[in-house]
């Protein structure tokens, strides 16, 4: 294993991060596969999962298994990781200048569309190292600010492997994977191995999250130049481990083998992967997932949990307004609008009006869910 430490420009005098990246096998080797946890650096589950992980890839490496190249960022936002206020870790936006740690990547489309255009052929594996060379040749010079460079290191570090892993997790929730649909159902041993109970498609959700900036850059250049053939050569997923308080030993080492076996699978490691589970459910397209929110200020208590199969009509939650002396006007119900997986709900039991409380994923894509802003910041 080979450690290196990218230092982080300082953002005041007497400060400087450093992210720390381990890599296994040989550099160069295909396949290639990147993981990195806890991006969004108040989501803890990924931390201890990937450190079991990279302990069963210590093994391999010393029994020389690893085939592939394998690099992993333990942990992938030192800034968020730092950031607390009043005793409470705020993880989840830069808080400089309030955007998503897991937003605003770059989107490399038309430049390397630009580059390419008189180098492709009639070779797709040709074609994939040209975009390959391309995409990496754009992210050659670094911005300036710390937010700035940590994101331009972990896509330069993702952007030319043929699996990414970004380690997730919700507020309370079942164990769920999304995937760009062109990916799908070549990519269906990952939430299969991992035994995912959903999985959630888009070819663009909104917002260019670090998942799609790796593999929507290959179907993007695919719809430019529909003359060349060219591959979904890099399959990315966002991985959520459950809710933000599922850090669990058993849980850890559960996971963690899984993605060991789903990387064996793959051809990264040498070894018997044993069979692969069957996949839980049938993906989902994320246009139809409905977003349940909170009609007033209330206390919530949920009806149901996350998992849960529920119809029409099915009580969800009650919004109970603790001002209110009717008992009728002061509990609302809040009932599912579609059939399908509750699959994730909002921790804190205090709702604001219009906050989404609980998302259920319907078979079906929604009217309200069209267009290019599909997951929640």
């Amino acid at each position: 294993m080979q450690v290196e430490q990218i230092l982080l420009p300082a953002p005041a005098p007497g400060t400087q991060r450093k992210l720390q990246v381990l890599r296994f096998g040989t550099p160069g080797a295909r396949p290639k596969a990147y993981l990195q946890a806890a991006l969004h650096a108040d989501e803890i589950p990924g931390l201890l999962v990937q450190h079991k992980l990279v302990q069963k890839l210590q093994t391999a490496e010393r029994d020389a298994a690893i085939t592939g190249e394998i690099v992993v960022v333990p942990v992938a936002n030192p800034i968020g990781s730092d950031q607390h206020l009043l005793g409470m870790h705020q993880g989840r936006y830069e808080q400089g200048s309030g955007v998503n740690f897991n937003r605003a990547y770059p989107d490399l489309g038309e430049d390397v569309a630009e580059q390419v255009s008189t180098q492709l052929g009639t070779d797709a594996r040709v074609n994939t190292e040209i975009i390959r060379a391309a995409a990496l040749e754009k992210l050659r010079e670094p911005p300036q600010s710390e937010d700035a460079v940590l994101k331009h290191t972990l896509i330069k570090l993702a952007i030319d492997a043929d699996i990414v892993l970004d380690l997730h997790c919700d507020s309370e929730a079942v164990l769920h994977v999304y995937l760009g649909t062109p990916l799908w159902p070549d990519a269906r041993d990952l939430p299969a191995q991992l035994g995912a109970p959903l999985t959630l498609l888009a070819s663009v959700s909104g917002g260019n999250p670090f998942d799609e900036a790796c593999s929507g850059l290959w179907w993007a250049l695919a719809e430019h130049f529909p003359q060349h053939p060219i591959d979904p050569a890099c399959l990315a997923a966002t991985v959520e481990l459950r809710g933000e308080r599922d850090v669990h030993e058993d849980l850890a080492e559960d996971d963690a083998h899984n993605l060991y076996r789903f990387l064996q699978r793959r051809g990264l490691i040498a070894g018997d992967a044993g069979e692969l589970p069957a996949l839980a459910n049938p993906a989902k397209p994320l246009e139809g997932v409905a977003m349940v929110r909170s009609p007033l200020a209330g206390v919530v208590a949920y009806a149901v949990d996350p998992g849960a199969e529920v119809e029409n009509g099915d009580l969800l939650a009650v919004v109970n307004d603790p001002l209110q002396r009717d008992a009728q006007t002061a509990r609302v119900e809040i009932t599912s609008p579609i059939d399908g997986l509750l699959y994730a709900r909002r921790s804190n039991r205090l709702a604001r009006p219009g906050q989404t409380l609980c998302r259920v994923a319907g078979s079906e894509p929604l009217p309200a869910r069209q267009g290019k802003h599909l997951l929640s910041d």
